[in-house]
């Protein structure tokens, strides 16, 4: 076999990987390649910046908005001393009923956010959301099974076996896409979450169709709300919470070699079977402990990502908590819109936010190509 002949069937190492071929695995993931010079590096992180101002500014603004507006609204000086404390006044009592449901929203869409950008990172799938891994429809079966066999009806137990059927879901679709030659390959895990969440969907309507009882519990759930925020919850679901968070800023500096291809993220000193999995693991632990909270609310965490890369990049040590604030201002918005348009009533997140995001997501796709995107 001649030289030329065993040049041309080797496998390219990490080491040598060619930088054109580089340019091209960061071109895929969407990665801006314009802004190796200094100059480009300056003037992105002065827009990471902004953002990060921005978004700030805006949580604060949309905070003291949820609090003064609801069935009966007041005025920012009750929203401002009800939010210190104070409850002198029936309407300062009012809204410091609205504190916890504000802080919930805060809590989910910030968990939600943050879930969708590492699994994106984790699987290389612009479209991968926090329902890839089933965790959506392994919270949903375990509801209504506590439902329909246990009798379950408070916020918390109903919020404990969400995360447990999450979490079991998630376990699930992981080993499940670990067996075989090649393990835990982003393919075979989106595969495996897409047929896991088939089956737990249809032992959902297994049992709800003879049961219009269970029906009437379990549809108030399902379509995602913060309304019945408790204090309680919000407290059981921190450790949760803070430990998903920790893990996947930890894992910021691996999801950005993983956006180069496995060979190159190898030949970096990345373990990354080892970084898939706990990378996935705190995105399931924030997605499960979320959706247990609020139920399942989509758009979230396939939107905001899509958002802040275009605008901020792909370095993930600045997506991970610029997503976490911006789901934050998204729901905590949503909900002080839902309750204001619909008085005396109000429309639950779990509807409106993808009633904004699905044009919103259109106009991205229609003004982006999509391979910068994938």
């Amino acid at each position: 076999m001649s030289i030329q002949s065993v040049d041309r069937h080797r496998m390219p190492t990490a080491s040598l990987s060619p930088a054109p071929e580089r340019a091209a695995a960061q071109r895929s993931y969407g990665a801006d390649t314009s802004v190796a010079s200094p100059t480009g590096t300056r003037r992105l992180g002065a827009v990471r910046v902004a953002v990060l101002c921005g978004l700030l500014v805006a949580l604060a603004f949309a905070g003291v908005l949820s609090v003064m507006f609801g069935v009966r609204s007041i005025s920012i000086e009750d929203a401002l001393a009800a939010i210190g404390g104070a409850t002198d006044t029936a309407e300062q009592a009012a809204a410091t009923t609205r504190l916890p449901r504000t802080v919930m929203a805060l809590f989910v869409g910030a968990a939600l956010a943050m879930s969708g950008t590492t699994l994106q990172g984790v699987t290389r799938n612009p479209l991968a959301d926090p329902g890839i891994f089933g965790v959506l429809s392994g919270a949903s079966l375990a509801v209504v099974s506590g439902i329909a066999f246990f009798g379950l009806s408070r916020p918390v137990p109903t919020m404990l076996i969400a995360m447990v059927g999450s979490l079991a879901a998630a376990v699930f679709v992981y080993f499940v896409g670990s067996l075989g030659r090649g393990g835990a390959t982003p393919l075979k895990l989106a595969l495996s979450g897409a047929a896991t969440a088939a089956a737990a969907s249809s032992l959902v309507s297994a049992i709800l169709l003879p049961r219009a009882d269970v029906m009437d519990r379990f549809r108030f759930w399902q379509i995602g709300s913060v309304g019945g925020a408790e204090w309680q919850q919000l407290q059981l679901s921190l450790p949760f919470l803070g430990l998903g968070l920790l893990i996947v800023l930890a894992c910021a500096p691996g999801l950005n070699a993983l956006a180069l291809g496995d060979d190159v993220a190898t030949g970096l000193g990345i373990k990354v079977m080892t970084t898939r999995l706990v990378a996935t693991l705190g995105a399931v632990m924030l997605c499960g402990t979320a959706t247990a909270l609020a139920g399942p609310i989509a758009f979230v965490g396939l939107i905001v990502p899509h958002l802040l890369r275009l605008i901020c990049g792909t370095d993930h040590r600045w997506l991970l908590p610029l997503t976490g604030l911006a789901g934050g201002v998204l729901l905590v918005a949503a909900d002080t819109i839902g309750r204001v348009v619909a008085r005396p009533s109000e429309l639950a997140v779990g509807i409106l936010v993808p009633l904004i995001g699905a044009p919103l997501f259109i106009w991205i796709v229609r003004n982006t190509k999509v391979r910068e995107l994938a």
